[in-house]
């Protein structure tokens, strides 16, 4: 890595509720004995989701799910790289809580549960206070707990024009199956409760690695094809409009012609306004995918969109 390529890492702000009062978690660091939200640095080959997910795990057992994105902390290391972190909110759970006692180790000492007010003034550095403050902006908006719909255009398929069979047949090549399996942990560190897809082959098996991993079955349907013989709107307008209603994760697989409609479906059942932020987050190459954070508060509002590309591929 040369010094000018920043050192990417990822992390959470991992919340609980408990008596009506929000707590936020900072670890202190063995080596250093510094108060920080807890991160770590991006492995070879891995997403920053898959890595946010893993370092909260490794660093203080909790299993956490994913939720809006709090932005990233940019700063310099003594070594004269930058290093880039970004985070997201995370709540979990008393039972999470109690299943995960920690035991200090070689790199955290403790873990510490703090009041919003508290953990500010506990942080060792200014670039944390800023990712608790964001929280804290979007907590008193009401938009504290958020569940994800997720647009995702299938992965590499077979050339349409040398391929002989029906469209809907195209199977993904070497580099889309790799592209597939390297999309799925990160999809499913956003805890999905449903996949839909398109019934076209390439869409059908873009999310299979998702579905073993979650265990969620898919549901294939003509309705969200390119090549379905009524306009998609419609059903994807009730589809989705369902899925924000009932505040459920959702998973939808599709083609690069129909992306922009589940896009524009989401803003329409979050009571949201359409923009060129919107229109870039439907513009997908292949096995990319964009993730609308919807508030799971009194009134849907969306609350974040960003997108990611496989690590693979």
């Amino acid at each position: 890595m040369s010094p000018e390529t920043p050192l990417l890492a990822a992390g959470a702000l991992v919340w609980r509720e408990v008596e009506g009062e929000v707590l936020v978690l900072l670890v202190e660091r063995t080596q250093h004995r510094d108060h920080s939200l807890p991160k770590g640095k991006l492995d070879p080959g891995e997403t920053l989701l898959e890595c946010a997910a893993r370092e909260i795990e490794e660093e203080t057992g909790l299993r956490i799910t994913l939720e809006a994105p709090l932005g990233t902390s940019e700063y310099r290391l003594p070594d004269g790289r930058d290093k880039v972190v970004y985070y997201w909110q995370a709540l979990v759970d008393e039972q999470e809580v109690a299943r995960a006692p920690f035991e200090p180790n070689d790199e955290i000492l403790e873990l510490t549960w703090l009041p919003i007010e508290a953990a500010k003034a506990r942080c060792t550095y200014e670039h944390d206070v800023h990712i608790v403050e964001r929280f804290e902006e979007r907590l008193a908006a009401g938009h504290a707990r958020t569940f994800p719909i997720v647009a995702l255009r299938h992965a590499k398929a077979a050339n349409a024009f040398s391929w002989e069979g029906a469209d809907a047949t195209r199977p993904l090549t070497d580099r889309g199956e790799r592209q597939a399996q390297s999309i799925a942990a990160g999809i499913a560190a956003y805890g999905p409760q449903r996949i839909v897809t398109s019934d076209a082959l390439r869409c059908v098996q873009t999310v299979a690695p998702l579905a073993e991993r979650t265990g969620i079955a898919p549901k294939a349907t003509a309705e969200i094809s390119q090549e379905s013989s009524v306009d998609p709107r419609a059903a994807l307008e009730a589809r989705i409009g369902k899925a924000v209603r009932k505040r459920r994760g959702t998973v939808l697989c599709s083609h690069a012609p129909i992306i922009p409609e589940i896009v524009t479906a989401v803003v329409h059942a979050a009571d949201a306004r359409e923009s060129e932020r919107t229109h870039r987050a439907s513009m997908l190459h292949t096995a990319e995918f964009t993730v609308l954070h919807v508030s799971a508060g009194a009134e849907p509002a969306l609350v974040a969109i960003e997108t990611h590309s496989p690590a693979a591929g």
